[in-house]
């Protein structure tokens, strides 16, 4: 690569990184920051790593149109890109962010989870759930801030978590899901409300064509975020296995399904949600 080729690449994928650091969330008060980083790749690319001090990403260049993002993880040498993304495309940034958030971050803290969890010493599950509670606490202060009062409670097994009600009417419920330490979200209320927030927990909508099938409530949803699945006449599907999961439904079986408009009441729940993802979609969640 000559020179010019490299300034150009170098400044392209800082760029890029700078834009994606701005889209994700200061856990702990920690902002990201953007570094060079050399030689950490076999083919010697372009590269800067992204940073809050606890988590790394390092962003390089494969070739003239592709960027590979790669999340470092604990005693783990990383070589192959968690995703590649068009460089080319207006909003690559908005894109990697997206998948960080909804997928790569949360993986990352369930890796550093079980590291912890399995230390010799036996406090490390009870340094687990600490560190969990404190994003259950920082997730809340953040709801505070848009304006909700998020109330504690306990449910199933004890489990501890948040609930709060929307302006719409709805509520939302947050808490810690059992040993897996996980965060897992249920909402009651009127369909309108899940709008805002589906976007961040689906993945991109793109080549995907609603299939028309299914009933007048499930083609309500399906219209909108051809993503989800259909499983029944009253019930979608998220479609994410190592991304957030779970269900929105009518509340009740007897609940017809020939009508539905923004004001329908509808339950949901969305299992192994990221911190992260939460407080960026916090305004959404009010």
């Amino acid at each position: 690569m000559n020179t010019a080729t490299a300034t150009l690449a170098t400044q392209t994928v800082s760029g890029v990184a700078k834009q994606v650091a701005a889209l994700l969330p200061s856990r702990r008060n920690r902002p990201w920051t953007v570094t060079p980083q050399q030689g950490s790749l076999s083919w010697g690319s372009d590269c800067v790593r992204l940073s809050d001090g606890a988590r790394g990403v390092l962003v390089a260049q494969i070739d003239t149109a592709r960027l590979g993002v790669f999340a470092e993880h604990p005693d783990e040498y990383t070589s192959e890109p968690d995703v590649v993304a068009d460089i080319r495309d207006p909003d690559v940034a908005g894109s990697i962010a997206a998948l960080l958030l909804r997928s790569i971050l949360p993986r990352r803290d369930r890796e550093a989870d079980r590291v912890t969890g399995h230390a010799p010493d036996t406090s490390g599950w009870d340094q687990v759930l600490t560190r969990r509670m404190g994003d259950l606490m920082e997730v809340g202060f953040q709801i505070i801030d848009h304006g909700s009062h998020p109330q504690a409670c306990e449910v199933a097994y004890a489990a501890p978590g948040l609930t709060w009600t929307t302006g719409q009417g709805g509520t939302w419920g947050l808490w810690l899901q059992g040993r897996s330490a996980h965060l897992d979200v249920c909402y009651d209320g009127p369909v309108s409300g899940l709008y805002g927030v589906l976007p961040s927990l689906l993945p991109p909508a793109e080549g995907r064509i609603s299939a028309n099938v299914g009933s007048v409530f499930t083609r309500h949803l399906t219209d909108r975020f051809p993503q989800l699945l259909p499983i029944g006449p009253d019930e979608v599907n998220l479609p994410g296995r190592r991304e957030p999961s779970g269900f929105i439904a009518l509340p009740e079986k007897t609940v017809p399904t020939d009508h539905t408009d923004h004001h329908t009441a509808v339950i949901g729940e969305f299992r192994s949600v990221g911190a992260d993802l939460l407080l960026a979609a916090a305004p959404h969640l009010v």
